[in-house]
């Protein structure tokens, strides 16, 4: 379990399947069944199988710029650098050019996960030895430093698409690395929060996306600011967009999630403890703002994960016509509990619909 928050490893896997479906195939279908004591070794059995698949169909190569000096000219002349090379009576030509290679960034960004992985002593032996076989299928690509990885760089299209699920894998590694200072060992730091609340928000999405079938909208999508007057058009640049994590829409029914990861669930105001006021004020705005003709058919639900608190919420408000709310989702217990729970949060408010599953 992470320490945390002590949630079940095994759960991380299941909502990184319903994050990543290719973790659906049947590669991968044994690791539902191990038992993790770290997250360290969840990531890689992931990566060993992953990119054991992936050498099997072949790694990614694009096209690379190379520089070589050459006996004959092939590409572009780097004049200067061929002028060097005649002073120093060097018979060679200076060229770039373009070169199909297995030495680009999605390749160099795994073998660097795999390397840090390896010296990771919070990693079993076991997964170890899997991965320093599959390093040796990497041996002319390079190794980078994780603070120099520009990930927004990463771009996925039909021949690099099944990288996308091990990109994201290894970040979550290398984006927790820490070098210590006294034996210049790695270790991959505690599955953050900032980590952990990403996951979970593109987990309860895909769930509903998978799960609920009936209903006709599941998406992330964005609220339009109810505005009213002559200069709507000319104000709409000083507002900031309002983006939801879940948006569910059933016929002429709403349902507006949003997923919250916090150290602590509430907040503290005069001994007394609340919802976090500007959870309650984002999702308020939300569904007012959706339900402009004020129908009350929009309704929004702030989906905590429970924390150690001995207090968590759960609660369901009408302000102003709508329904308005929180609840809790606890991580550490059965994944059929969890997913049990997002039914009901579902049903609450569209009704009982076959769910798929």
């Amino acid at each position: 379990m992470t320490k945390d928050k002590g949630i079940f490893i095994k759960n991380i896997y299941y909502m990184l399947s319903y994050a990543f479906q290719v973790l659906k195939q049947s590669n991968y279908e044994n690791i539902a069944s191990e038992e993790f004591e770290m997250v360290q070794d969840l990531f890689a059995v992931i990566l060993a199988k992953g990119v054991a698949k992936q050498l099997k169909q072949g790694l990614y190569r694009e096209y690379v710029i190379q520089h070589e000096n050459l006996a004959v000219m092939r590409g572009k002349l780097d004049m200067p650098e061929t002028i060097r090379n005649r002073i120093q009576r060097k018979q060679k030509l200076a060229c770039e050019f373009d070169e199909l290679s297995e030495n680009n960034l999605l390749n160099q960004i795994i073998k660097t996960t795999i390397y840090y992985l390896i010296k990771d002593k919070e990693v079993s032996n076991g997964y170890k030895s899997d991965l320093n076989k599959i390093l040796l299928f990497f041996d002319n690509i390079e190794i980078l430093d994780p603070s120099s990885i520009e990930w927004g760089r990463l771009q996925y299209h039909r021949n690099n698409k099944n990288y996308e699920m091990l990109m994201n894998i290894c970040y979550f590694v290398l984006d927790g690395m820490l070098q210590t200072t006294e034996k210049g060992d790695y270790r991959m730091a505690t599955f953050s929060d900032e980590h952990m609340a990403r996951l979970y928000e593109k987990f309860i999405l895909e769930y509903y996306r998978r799960n609920h079938t009936y209903l006709s909208e599941v998406r992330a999508a964005k609220v339009k600011w109810n505005l009213t007057g002559d200069n709507e058009s000319a104000m709409i640049q000083f507002l900031p967009v309002m983006q939801t994590d879940i948006f569910l829409r059933y016929n002429e029914k709403i349902l507006i999630l949003d997923a919250k990861y916090y150290g602590q669930t509430l907040q503290t105001y005069f001994n007394r403890q609340t919802l976090h006021s500007s959870n309650l004020y984002q999702i308020f705005t939300y569904v007012k703002n959706q339900d402009k003709d004020n129908t009350g058919n929009v309704a929004g639900m702030l989906v905590y994960a429970k924390t150690m608190e001995k207090i968590t919420p759960d609660c369901i408000f009408n302000m102003g016509g709508n329904q308005i709310g929180a609840t809790t989702l606890d991580l550490n217990q059965e994944f059929k509990i969890i997913a049990k729970k997002l039914d009901e949060i579902a049903e609450e408010f569209f009704g009982k619909y076959e769910i798929v599953g």
